[in-house]
């Protein structure tokens, strides 16, 4: 397994990194502790929860008992569903109140990466910046990240860190994967212009890269499409399902899988630090991370962008 850097934090992690929106949810405490049993057991050491991700920090706090150092653990507050009370998620008092249950559930006294979730789009994020820094200071916090902030929001961020003398965001952690490539436009340079690091979430987008959805035919019942809201519709667009078909040729004529070419070309990409994956049984768990060795050619790359560039002048 490869490792790599958070930003400048000096916090290592595995180039794949695991979910735990299923914690709780999909996987029960004994099958969370198979999975997490199965990352530690394939060199996987960077978990990434939420506050807002129903019981997963509890199930977490249990599972990681007597080992917490072995991972590097990540958490995020202020999305619309967390748990607490409060309209406004990025104040300070909601960060304090939020850090503090966040490491009562997850049973430890220090979080490797807090990340804001999203912005509230009313708190100055110097207030934000402000009070992360204090966690920072107390020890409470060994560096911070943001998620799911526009590029304009984000450069504002870094700018007032930098003049307030304060620490700026390590990390962003946004959609990205080879069906979904819009931050490349924005967001990308940011990133490399305050040396951050990206954590891509939904690197399979939504399944649609595992193979298992094929024009034609009907969405498998185990399938995540399945059944899914409203929200899941873009990844039933069918140009998406052509695309990741012609994928799935180009792995298979070298030799490799559609899973891994997925990996392998998120952790080709500039900034990538960990590819956060999601797992419901243990055996993705080590399928994913076996899943990101494939060393692709520039010409690889260059075919590529030749095959995924249709969804971008759709």
């Amino acid at each position: 397994m490869e490792f790599r850097e958070l930003g400048k934090s000096g916090i290592q992690v595995s180039v794949v990194g695991l979910g735990g929106n299923n914690f709780g949810w999909t996987a029960d405490l004994e099958t969370t502790r198979a999975i997490v049993d199965a990352a530690a057991d394939n060199g996987v050491n960077f978990i990434d929860t939420a506050i807002s991700y129903g019981p997963s920090e509890e199930l977490l706090g249990d599972v990681l008992a007597g080992r917490r150092d072995a991972f590097v653990i990540a958490t995020k507050f202020g999305s619309p569903q967390d748990p607490l009370e409060g309209e406004r998620k990025g104040t300070r008092d909601y960060i304090v109140k939020a850090v503090e249950s966040s490491l009562a559930r997850l049973r430890t006294d220090r979080i490797d990466l807090y990340q804001l979730h999203f912005p509230d789009g009313v708190t100055p994020i110097e207030e934000t910046l402000r009070a992360l820094q204090d966690l920072l200071t107390a020890g409470k916090v060994r560096a911070i990240g943001c998620s799911n902030l526009p590029a304009a929001q984000l450069r504002e961020a870094q700018e007032i860190a930098v003049g307030a003398g304060i620490a700026p965001f390590a990390t962003a952690q946004d959609e990205y994967s080879l069906l979904v490539r819009g931050l490349e436009k924005e967001l990308a340079p940011v990133l490399a212009r305050y040396e951050m690091s990206l954590l891509p979430y939904f690197p399979l987008a939504n399944g649609v890269l595992t193979g298992k959805y094929k024009l034609g035919e009907p969405v498998p019942a185990d399938g995540r499409l399945a059944n899914a809201p409203a929200f899941f519709d873009p990844y039933r667009d069918p140009r998406k399902w052509e695309v990741a078909a012609q994928l799935e040729t180009f792995a298979k004529e070298r030799d490799h899988t559609l899973l891994e070419l997925a990996f392998s070309w998120l952790a080709a990409q500039p900034s990538v630090a960990s590819i956060i994956a999601g797992a419901s049984k243990p055996q993705q768990v080590v399928s994913n991370a076996h899943a990101a060795g494939w060393t692709l050619s520039k010409p690889e790359l260059d075919e590529i962008d030749r095959i995924t560039g249709v969804l971008e002048a759709a």
